[in-house]
């Protein structure tokens, strides 16, 4: 359920972003041939006015195709109601606009689980080797119940040092209750060998909750630009990828273990993809929203269009090595899910 709900936010994420370019499209009155959802093999379509709506097989994807997008120059710019043919500032929101639907809507999702509010509790972050929390059956990950802060739940360990006491988890959205019995710590007390992060918070008032979501949501995305940066930096300088940077299995991985907490969370976690995608869109790179727009600074440098070619070279090139990366990182997300096996 918890994959279904995933794949159905991101297929979602990605529509509200081919849609910003459609509707701005349409807005200034270029012709829109295709809005698909999915990609290709194409299962159905059906055509209403001068578009042909269609949804393909692989559902994790979309694509707006803009009449003239692709065709020759000397074709297109004929055409009044062509992509290319309009002014560079049109294209310029055409091509943004994909962006920006993402911005908002992630700003929005974050909104609303601030809104709402996400359960509160103690989510074990690590298990320390042979301590009375493995003993126990306590596995990172679970979420503890009961208790909201970290003190409350240390103090409670320390008192009840050689007593079996029981502790409430989330597990994989299942609550299961586990028996401990914390050991004598050197300092006095009981200690159960855990290191916990307090999680989840209190509904906030729906002003609050936009304003607070608007920080959250610039904070999440310079966190993204200083994320990506690390990553190119490891990338070159020592040819590999960093350990936090997943491709989709990883993001599955991890949206099982966020939803299992409750589906406030997966929906914050929806949230963050929204604007981990449009900064990734945002990017300066060719086949991206961001290497478009390059493009077209390029071309107000040069005071004359680029090549067609040379746009469609640089964007099958650029799709490519994209296309290269992420299997890469999906081979080593795989490879991680079956480490434990070894």
């Amino acid at each position: 359920m918890i994959i279904f709900l995933t794949i159905a936010g991101i297929a979602l994420l990605i529509l509200a972003h081919e849609f910003g370019h459609f509707i701005c499209a349409k807005a200034f009155g270029v012709r829109v041939d295709e809005f698909g959802i999915g990609f290709p093999p194409r299962l159905f379509s059906v055509t209403r006015g001068e578009t042909r709506y269609s949804v393909n097989l692989f559902p994790l994807g979309g694509f707006v195709r803009l009449h003239g997008e692709t065709a020759r120059e000397s074709e297109a710019l004929s055409d009044p109601r062509s992509f290319i043919a309009q002014p560079a500032w049109k294209r310029l929101v055409v091509i943004a606009a994909g962006v920006a639907m993402n911005v908002v809507l992630g700003w929005f999702v974050v909104s609303t689980v601030l809104f709402i509010g996400t359960p509160r509790g103690l989510l074990i972050d690590r298990v320390l080797p042979d301590s009375a929390a493995t003993e126990a059956g306590l596995f990172a990950g679970d979420f503890i119940t009961g208790f909201t802060e970290g003190s409350a739940f240390t103090g409670y360990i320390r008192a009840h040092v050689g007593e079996a006491i029981t502790i409430n988890v989330v597990r994989e959205g299942k609550r299961v209750a586990i028996s401990a019995i914390p050991r004598a710590a050197n300092a006095g007390g009981g200690i159960l060998g855990v290191v916990v992060a307090e999680a989840g918070a209190a509904p906030l008032p729906l002003f609050v909750a936009l304003r607070e979501g608007f920080v959250q949501s610039a904070i999440m995305m310079a966190s993204v630009v200083v994320g990506l940066w690390s990553i190119l930096v490891s990338l070159f300088t020592q040819g590999k990828l960093l350990e936090g940077f997943v491709g989709p299995v990883g993001i599955f991985s991890v949206a099982q273990q966020t939803g299992s907490l409750g589906l406030a969370f997966l929906l914050q976690l929806i949230g963050a993809i929204s604007l981990n995608l449009a900064v990734l869109n945002i990017m300066p790179f060719p086949a991206l929203d961001g290497g478009r727009l390059l493009f077209l600074v390029f071309e107000k440098i040069k005071g004359s269009r680029l090549s067609p070619r040379f746009e469609m070279v640089a964007n099958a090139t650029g799709f490519a090595l994209l296309l290269m990366l992420i299997l890469a990182v999906t081979l080593r997300d795989v490879a991680q899910l079956f480490r434990p096996l070894a």
